[in-house]
């Protein structure tokens, strides 16, 4: 009886190595698929890289709701107070939380990463007048789904921040962290900071991105990003089907990514060749 108790355990191990393995392989297709985009060679002036940070804003925020729902989940958010089992779970979300709700920026002032990501946006001029339209009417309890209906943005932007809210929904942790971790996978690489430093060499221009960039690239890949991984390994355990739902969540966090950067680059490709159209004088921009 005890030796087959070690076969079933031994097979549940492999089945959910084999699974985790094959989940690995198709994300790294769809992650190829996003490094390789060709939105990243059409980001060439200011003028691209405002059209990329107007959309880009949405999936910043809905980060912010992945994340605060998993703190909801985990961390124990309800008064009266009642402690958590796992406290291993409630430390590393709360470990994520205090620096993406309250970093410090390149001022040494606490600040969430969204604003800082805002801050830049302004810097550089672009707008975020669709954003604060979307907060606003949230602040006035207007639904998530009625409120990106009433904005003037493209479909595979509103469709992208309306999965993530699909998932909190579910209110099922594996899942929202799935859409968290493996959804969000090094989507600003460091071409971007090579992008920036084109534009403004002297960095006099533009250091409120330049360092949102550099500590987004920092914070995920040294502690973020094996915080999250060691997260969905406490959260789904030896649970195949917890890991099959869960994996799955973070194959179609990625599809809706590469929809994201599709839409972002057809509205650069547009702006481009409209640009074209009109005297060089009327949307030169020095940098």
């Amino acid at each position: 009886m005890k030796n087959r108790l070690n076969i079933t355990q031994k097979n549940k191990a492999e089945l959910k190595n084999s699974l985790i393995q094959s989940a690995k392989f198709n994300r790294e297709k769809l992650l190829d698929t996003l490094k390789n985009h060709t939105v990243y060679k059409n980001l060439e002036t200011i003028q691209d890289l405002r059209l990329f940070m107007e959309s880009h804003v949405f999936a910043v925020w809905d980060f912010m709701s992945l994340l605060k729902s998993l703190q909801v989940e985990l961390a124990g958010l309800s008064i009266p107070w009642l402690p958590k089992e796992n406290t291993v779970l409630t430390r590393f979300i709360n470990e994520i939380v205090l620096v993406e709700e309250s970093d410090l920026d390149e001022q040494e002032q606490p600040k969430s990463h969204f604003i800082m990501y805002t801050e830049a946006m302004k810097e550089i001029g672009a707008e975020t007048s669709k954003i604060n339209s979307l907060l606003k009417m949230i602040h006035k309890n207007i639904s998530i789904k009625q409120a990106l209906d009433k904005i003037d943005i493209d479909q595979r932007i509103k469709d992208f921040v309306k999965f993530s809210f699909e998932v909190i929904t579910t209110k099922k942790s594996h899942l929202i962290a799935s859409a968290f971790t493996y959804g969000r996978e090094d989507v600003i690489p460091e071409i971007f900071i090579k992008i920036v430093e084109e534009l403004d060499p002297k960095n006099t221009l533009y250091s409120k991105l330049k360092f949102y960039l550099n500590r987004h690239i920092e914070v995920d890949g040294e502690t973020h990003g094996p915080i999250a991984l060691e997260m969905m390994h406490e959260l789904c355990g030896e649970d195949l089907e917890k890991w099959t739902e869960a994996l799955r969540i973070g194959e179609r966090a990625l599809e809706h990514r590469i929809e994201l950067w599709n839409a972002i680059n057809e509205n650069i490709l547009a702006q481009k060749k409209y640009l074209k159209t009109l005297p060089v004088h009327r949307y030169a921009t020095s940098v």
